[in-house]
């Protein structure tokens, strides 16, 4: 009776959980891929840049080892609110960036300082805010949960993201991109206000904690935890896979593939539907035969994903790119939830907030540093006319195989190592 009532009283704290995710899923649209690459374009930024930009999300990423430094200051919810604040806001700052009569160094410079800062705040607090919001959440139903917030955020981000590239060719076919960027930048602020109102009017769940370690002494206890450090590796791996390949993609749609930005929207939304009616399946088998299962069946299809990205060029680039995509959200649909849901399986409570926060920062750290590296690939194979031994192949083309066989040794190290380690009978 006492349990059921807890998770009564949190009820309407998830459904604002659910809204939550919902609007930083927007932001982070409005921010990413495509549009990324819009803002950089009209400032003037090269591809190769723009990539390294795109992976700012891995290198925020590796900020959140502060966040055990915080993770035994509560209650979360005032700090996690004010940062979030202020990370949003300077995600919408990007939007008036292109609009500003300085010079293009200029311009860059301010650009890439804002949406460092931006990363890196929004990274900070993740991990605390995830771990406050999941511990409002049933342990046997975290796959159907996390399903469920997830197919909201993509059926929101599919006309999101249709309104945003309907304003931008919009003001762009009249010439006027000044006015698109101004709109774009206001409705970022919005979303700003919107997303605050659902942390404020949230609960938060105050357990009882042991008195707090020294920070040196969790960092260590962490990397003596054995099963977590295999864990860890599991993003590792998948974010060098990703960010091998994803962060140039955007370029390569608006440029050598030729999408329009409507195009490309479209693209996204067969995507989202697809993880939509992927998802809610995908929860419903983890709760039933474990999260690592369900990671299994999401990287066999990220290995179709990049086999078919492979051979995507501007001859076929509509039809195999937006196959590469539909495989692609397929895997997703269960990789994210997964990769948070393995710490909740193996990891004590009292470690959770300082697991995410290592998990995020090694993997993030990996991501970004194999986007630097693969700038550099792509520079010198554009550099050549994309010219490798004689016959004409895309840079992408060359990511996609890198990260095929990343994933490969991925599934590999799961069926080795991740499916032999034993559930914990008591996590909590």
């Amino acid at each position: 009776m006492d349990a059921n009532f807890q998770m009564d009283k949190y009820k309407c704290s998830r459904i604002l959980y659910i809204i939550e995710a919902t609007i930083e899923y927007f932001i982070s649209i409005a921010v990413g891929t495509v549009y990324l690459a819009k803002l950089t374009a009209s400032i003037g930024i090269s591809d190769s840049i723009t990539g390294i930009l795109t992976s700012f999300v891995s290198l925020g990423c590796g900020f959140q080892l502060i966040s055990i430094f915080l993770s035994h200051k509560k209650p979360v919810k005032p700090w996690v609110t004010i940062l979030h604040i202020i990370s949003q806001m300077f995600f919408a700052c990007l939007y008036f960036v292109p609009i500003f009569h300085f010079s293009r160094l200029a311009k860059t410079i301010i650009f890439v300082l804002i949406l460092l800062m931006a990363h890196i705040i929004h990274n900070i607090i993740n991990s605390p805010k995830t771990n406050w919001f999941m511990s409002l959440v049933d342990d046997h139903k975290r796959g159907r949960f996390t399903a469920s917030k997830e197919i909201t955020s993509l059926i929101g981000g599919m006309l999101f993201s249709y309104f945003m590239s309907w304003m931008i060719e919009h003001f762009e076919s009249k010439g006027d991109t000044r006015t698109a960027f101004i709109l774009g930048g206001i409705t970022l602020i919005t979303l700003m206000v919107l997303h605050s109102f659902t942390l404020i009017f949230s609960k938060e769940k105050l357990e009882k904690t042991d008195e707090a370690k020294p920070i040196l002494l969790e960092i260590k206890s962490l990397f003596k935890n054995k099963t977590l450090l295999k864990i860890i590796l599991v993003p590792v791996l998948w974010n060098v896979a990703s960010c091998s390949l994803l962060p140039f993609m955007g370029t390569y749609q608006t440029k050598e593939l030729g999408f329009t930005t409507t195009f490309a929207s479209l693209i996204i939304i067969i995507g989202s539907l697809v993880r939509v009616l992927s998802s809610r399946p995908m929860g419903k088998f983890a709760d039933k035969f474990s999260f690592s299962n369900m990671l299994l069946i999401c990287f066999g299809c990220e290995i179709a994903a990049f086999l078919i990205a492979m051979f995507i060029s501007p001859s076929n680039g509509q039809v195999l790119y937006t196959l590469y995509y539909i495989f692609y959200m397929v895997g997703m649909a269960g990789i994210n939830s997964s990769l948070i849901n393995l710490i909740y399986d193996y990891v004590d409570i009292s470690q959770r907030t300082s697991a995410l926060a290592l998990m995020q920062t090694l993997s993030g750290t990996a991501g970004f540093l194999t986007t630097l590296a693969m700038s550099i690939l792509v520079s010198k194979i554009q550099e050549n006319s994309n010219i490798v031994f004689g016959t004409t192949i895309y840079a992408q083309q060359i990511l996609a195989l890198i990260g095929l066989l990343i994933v490969i040794v991925l599934i590999i190290y799961m069926i080795t190592v991740i499916k032999k380690i034993k559930t914990p009978k008591n996590k909590s």
